[in-house]
């Protein structure tokens, strides 16, 4: 019987730690575009009087 709670632990745990690495790598590319979204924005912005339509 310890043999399928050592397997039911061993999943629990790979699945603990998939998730966490997921969660990291959608954190960090959040991140990410947030700040090339806020940068691209201020570009555009210090180059708004120069746009013509």
């Amino acid at each position: 019987m310890s043999s399928g709670n050592e397997k039911i632990y061993q999943t629990v745990a790979s699945s603990g730690a998939g998730n966490l690495t997921l969660g990291i790598i959608v954190l960090v590319t959040g991140l990410t575009t947030g700040i090339l979204l806020i940068i691209n924005g201020a570009r555009l912005l210090k180059q708004k009087g120069q746009i013509t339509f």
